[in-house]
């Protein structure tokens, strides 16, 4: 019997076969390639059929999944229609350049971009635009789809895509397991609509498990046990019938409220990082948003999305969540978070560098042309906006100035806006947690940010693994910032949440609202069960 140690990203617990996705290998591109008028049209050809295809796989996932998890393929649609990516490969081709290989640069280009962040959300998007791509060389190659044998499957592949998702036949595939992929993709996303167990990051070993073996997928571990004795048998088929005995648990939780046995109200909100995450955050249940990152709308590309751009995804997003509120945080980018157009520099320590609010204050344009989106969307929803890495006073009087100056000029230029929308910042350094004081009269909310905050305080990087052991997030410095801040926000009479990944940790939720905190922010499929948690505590007791 042999344990492998993945990402769980789809709960259950199933005993299968393996068996291994194969795919057609990809054609070399043809070395005697048309002239670029040829090319062009090839790629214009493959375009078409690529977005009829799309229409066809949205149709499946529709019916299969409902419209929250169809939305996948609408974002495909939009990567394919996309002017920058498309532009790219155009100017490729025009340049010489052979079809496959025009998309595969422009591929590398852009999801490189989205890859390199550390950012879960960003950094899922690149695996999307390598489905797209590929299915775009496909459209040209005339690759057909792998066909799957056999029943009882557990499907075993290096990385799924969403499209290859959403096609699987769940009467006979039971679970898949991936080498690598994250969960914060769109496949992990598809995989809980699907209800089967899945596991991502597994590691390369597992491309060498032997065909037809025997194993058991435990998706709520992110184990896979292969060969399994009787005694794991037994003990996986005892799991199997608890899990689905708290899956009906959490299910008659929707809709219930989000309160402690002593009756204290907790918001229970979602992070998401697309339009389509309303519809993620709405399908767990969310009581709105507590974090929508807009900066995905400036990565992937190759010139600023435009105030109109903007104006409609922040307008579709609010509209979506049909009042709930919604907390969309500015521009966010430096650091792991880069594209080529913005122009940053390297520098030899980007997490202390030009990144968030400061890159903004740089470039006032910048923040000038995002508010006035924001603004004019406020009408359609109930809109709070919160300000990244703000570390001094000056940093948000200057904020806040430029924000009354966009509501001037919207309102002399007959603009409708929302009579309120709450201004909030991330208290995300120390600077920040230790002048909350002076920051909270200034604001309507906090919302702490735990990664960061957990990084500058321990001085650790967050994306080292070799300092995992000094890198504790639970480290009473932290917490004490954190409970310090949610004093001084009380003391004004002002609401704070956690939107970082603390905030789903339910060794720390009751320490969390015994500090006061007003709202937990997580991930869509995490809701339900912190509302379990919630709802388990009796804060009245010592």
């Amino acid at each position: 019997m042999k344990t492998l140690k993945g990402k769980g990203v789809s709960g259950g617990l199933t005993l299968g076969r393996i068996v291994h996705l194969v795919r057609e290998k990809k054609r070399e591109a043809s070395a005697e390639k048309g002239t670029p008028e040829q090319e062009l049209r090839r790629f214009e050809t493959a375009l078409a059929s690529a977005l009829s295809q799309l229409e066809a796989v949205h149709e499946r996932a529709r019916r299969a999944l409902g419209e929250s998890d169809a939305e996948i393929f609408a974002v495909h649609r939009m990567m394919l229609e996309d002017d920058d990516f498309l532009g790219a490969v155009k100017e490729e081709i025009k340049r010489g350049t052979g079809a496959e290989t025009a998309i595969e640069s422009a591929c590398e280009r852009f999801g490189g971009m989205l890859a390199a962040t550390d950012d879960p959300y960003l950094s899922a998007r690149a695996s999307d635009l390598r489905d797209v791509s590929g299915r775009l060389i496909s459209c040209l190659s005339g690759t057909a789809a792998p066909v799957l044998m056999g029943e009882n499957i557990i499907l075993c592949a290096d990385e799924l895509a969403p499209s290859e998702t959403v096609m699987l036949d769940t009467s006979r595939v039971l679970a898949f397991v991936t080498a690598r992929g994250s969960a914060g993709s769109h496949t992990a996303i598809l995989a809980s609509g699907l209800g089967i167990p899945a596991i991502v990051g597994l590691g390369e070993e597992l491309l060498s498990v032997a065909e037809g073996a025997v194993a058991i997928v435990d998706g709520d571990a992110g184990e896979l046990i292969l060969s399994p004795s009787p005694e794991a048998l037994d003990l996986a088929r005892e799991k199997a019938g608890k899990n689905e005995k708290r899956k009906e648990r959490l299910s008659a939780l929707r809709g219930k409220p989000s309160r402690t046995r002593d009756g204290r109200e907790i918001l229970l909100y979602a992070n998401v990082g697309t339009a389509e995450g309303a519809l993620e955050a709405l399908s767990g249940d969310a009581e709105g948003i507590g974090l929508f990152r807009s900066e995905l709308l400036y990565l992937g590309r190759s010139t600023y999305p435009s105030e109109q751009e903007q104006y409609r995804i922040y307008r579709r997003v609010l509209e979506e969540m049909g009042g709930r509120r919604t907390v969309i945080r500015t521009l966010d980018v430096g650091a792991d978070k880069q594209a080529d157009y913005l122009g940053l520099a390297s520098e030899e320590n980007p997490a202390l560098g030009l990144r968030a609010i400061r890159f903004c204050l740089l470039h006032p344009e910048i923040l000038r042309t995002q508010l006035r989106a924001l603004y004019r969307a406020s009408v359609c929803g109930t809109l709070a906006i919160l300000f990244p890495m703000i570390t001094s006073e000056w940093e948000l009087r200057e904020v806040l100035a430029l924000c009354d100056a966009v509501k001037r000029e919207l309102g002399e230029e007959g603009a409708r806006i929302a009579e309120r929308v709450e201004l909030g910042i991330m208290i995300e350094t120390p600077a920040a947690a230790i002048i909350s004081d002076r920051l909270a009269p200034l604001v309507d909310f906090f919302s702490v940010g735990t990664n960061d905050l957990v990084q500058y305080t321990l001085a650790c990087d967050r994306g080292n693994r070799a300092l995992d052991r000094f890198c504790d997030p639970h480290h009473e410095a932290v917490l004490r910032l954190i409970e310090h801040s949610a004093k001084n926000a009380h003391a004004e009479g002002k609401w704070i949440g956690i939107c970082g990944e603390l905030a789903a940790d339910p060794t720390l939720t009751e320490t969390f609202l015994r500090m006061g905190i007003d709202e937990l922010s997580v991930s869509p499929p995490l809701v339900l069960s912190l509302r379990e948690t919630v709802r388990s505590l009796d804060l009245s007791r010592k």
